[in-house]
């Protein structure tokens, strides 16, 4: 599989979200060994976060790498609303807990809230001197809001990207490779479905002998600086995520996404789910 470096390390350019798991507890077991066949797979990347299902994701999460952590590259996220000096300290303690972990590899402040990213900066720096994570980043944050953030050791950016949602391509995404700031594409299939239906996306796969899901994440990938974080419980689709990468997409095949999807001409404010 693809790798890139994000925060020193080398990890898997497809990984494993986690946004939904933890809601339903007839599905917990299936969760749990969604995310080990996952690892199976080389997707060594899971991101998770305290917002979803009030932690319980990260529960699941830490269920599944009860025995294998040294093999993870493990990403959660903190609530703005927890974003303070205090706050951040306390929150982090709370998702190593649930995590079953002494620490957490990049931690992200899941959107900008009301606290200033200075505060919320210091409380990270505070956490990786104490060893509870190791690098820090953001997520749902624009140019602007990068710019304001001014910070060598932010490690990445975490934001929607898929061809329905590609407005970052206007100046986002350009800036970013240009920092050698490694960008995390979530939702990087879609979101309710309508994507893995597309007529467009369809043609390209059987051409490619593909699914739409692995043409979608394909499509993101063609962007170096990318990392793509689909969601999965099925087996069979944690295969096809993890084959993504060996589809190649020609010139062809783009302008048809681009006819179907047309990439921005302007800027657009950032689309956040």
């Amino acid at each position: 599989m693809q790798t890139i470096e994000l925060g020193g390390v080398s990890v898997p350019r497809i990984g494993q979200g986690t946004w939904h798991m933890g809601e339903n507890t007839g599905l917990r077991q299936a969760e749990i060994r969604a995310l080990r066949e996952g690892l199976d797979l080389g997707m060594t990347l899971i991101d998770t976060a305290e917002m979803y299902a009030e932690g319980g994701a990260e529960e699941i999460v830490g269920q599944a790498i009860r025995d294998r952590r040294d093999e993870v590259y493990l990403v959660s996220k903190v609530y703005p609303h927890n974003a303070s000096a205090k706050g951040v300290q306390t929150a982090c303690e709370r998702s190593l807990r649930r995590l079953g972990t002494d620490t957490i590899d990049l931690y992200l402040l899941h959107w900008r809230g009301q606290y200033p990213l200075s505060e919320t900066v210091e409380a990270f720096e505070r956490l990786r001197e104490q060893g509870k994570i190791l690098r820090w980043g953001v997520s749902n944050f624009d140019i602007d809001d990068l710019a304001e953030l001014d910070a060598p050791a932010c490690a990445t950016n975490q934001v929607l990207y898929n061809p329905e949602s590609r407005g970052i391509e206007y100046d986002l995404l350009p800036w970013q490779a240009q920092q050698n700031m490694p960008l995390m594409a979530y939702c990087p299939i879609g979101q309710g479905g309508a994507l893995l239906h597309d007529a467009t996306l369809q043609r390209i796969a059987d051409k490619h002998s593909a699914t739409t899901a692995q043409v979608a994440l394909a499509w993101a990938l063609r962007h170096p600086g990318v990392i793509a974080i689909p969601k999965a419980v099925n087996l069979e689709h944690l295969k096809q995520n993890a084959k993504a990468d060996t589809v190649r997409l020609d010139e062809d095949d783009l302008a048809q996404i681009d006819s179907a999807y047309s990439s921005p001409t302007r800027k657009q404010s950032l689309q956040m789910v």
